[in-house]
């Protein structure tokens, strides 16, 4: 339980930061200008998909970081951050082919595959067992202990 719900927290917090400070100081128009339109302008990528990709970036690294860290759709939100990291390791050894992955991309993609390795049911500390694993014990029948006499018979 503690292990995933710690898990959950820093990685969460690592993608959450990034998101705010490129979303709320640099800008999420800014961000896809700097770090992915003027880079990448000589590449094969189109300009329209450094743009697109460029803002929506920060806002998923900002959304997923979130939802993590509240135990949400953890699923879809590591996938999503999964993809980030994808695209950005991509992006990284276009420019550069022995770019080291092991300062900025390698934390965060084992913290992610940690989260999603460790079994969700043990993370009661998550708003996903509150609502999803929790709910499916309310509306099931209680199940009848092994010690439990058997029923009388009517003869």
């Amino acid at each position: 339980m503690w292990a995933r719900f710690i898990t959950r927290w820093v990685v969460g917090l690592m993608f959450f930061m990034a998101g705010w400070m490129k979303t709320f100081q640099m800008g999420p128009l800014e961000h896809a200008r700097r770090l992915f339109v003027e880079p990448y302008a000589e590449t094969w990528i189109p300009e329209w998909l450094l743009w697109a990709s460029g803002t929506a970036v920060p806002i998923v690294e900002l959304v997923g970081g979130a939802l993590i860290c509240l135990g949400f759709l953890v699923l879809p939100a590591s996938v999503a951050l999964g993809g980030v990291l994808v695209m950005v390791t991509y992006g990284h050894l276009l420019l550069e082919p022995l770019f080291s992955t092991t300062s900025h991309i390698f934390p965060r993609l084992v913290l992610l595959v940690l989260v999603l390795v460790i079994p969700r049911d043990h993370d009661r500390l998550s708003l996903d067992h509150w609502f999803f694993f929790r709910r499916d014990r309310w509306f099931q029948p209680p199940r009848k202990s092994a010690t439990s006499p058997p029923p009388e018979s009517a003869e």
